[in-house]
């Protein structure tokens, strides 16, 4: 039998691939007190409790951006919007700033729909299973820019015991 069409695609399997592999984040949620500054903080133990998990995901390609955002071990049937930010996480959850915007809206905060929108911002919502894991991606098509975006902030949708809806309830540092 011949080999000539298998061996015809040796020389693609051995080109490098032009499309940067996918990098994730993987953290559990500390408090913004621990000893050592956490990747990801819980401001809300009861909806993200101590030691839950978080995995961001990016994969970039020529126009297009990719964020995915895993939970395990969090409240379950609950859902949790998620934006990127571009602040770093802090002990205060407004450390983290304002949502990354492909198109920065000159005035802050940003409400203007011409601006705040899922064209010019990364938005997806993890709703969790009965055993509190869920999962959401969402894709756009451009590219961060350098050094701007710099977390994902997980929110309350609706209000939930103590919290209103749109709290920042965890924030995961993540190197878009």
């Amino acid at each position: 039998m011949p080999l000539a069409f298998p061996a015809a695609l040796l020389p693609l399997a051995l080109l490098p691939s032009l499309v940067p592999p996918a990098t994730a984040t993987d953290a559990d949620f500390d408090p913004a007190t621990a000893f050592i500054p956490p990747k990801a903080i819980s401001y809300a133990p009861d909806l993200l409790p101590y030691g839950s998990h978080v995995r961001v995901t990016l994969a970039e390609s020529p126009g297009r951006t990719t964020v995915g955002v895993e939970l395990t071990g969090v409240a379950p049937g609950t859902e949790f919007p998620a934006h990127v930010h571009t602040g770093t996480c802090g002990a205060d959850p407004a450390a983290a700033g304002p949502h990354y915007q492909h198109w920065a809206d000159p005035v802050q905060p940003s409400t203007d729909p011409a601006y705040a929108n899922d064209r010019n911002e990364v938005r997806l919502t993890v709703r969790t299973d009965g055993s509190g894991s869920g999962s959401a991606r969402s894709t756009v098509v451009w590219r961060f820019r350098p050094g701007e975006a710099r977390s994902v902030v997980l929110h309350t949708a609706r209000a939930a015991g103590k919290h209103a809806a749109g709290d920042r309830v965890g924030c995961v540092d993540v190197e878009f």
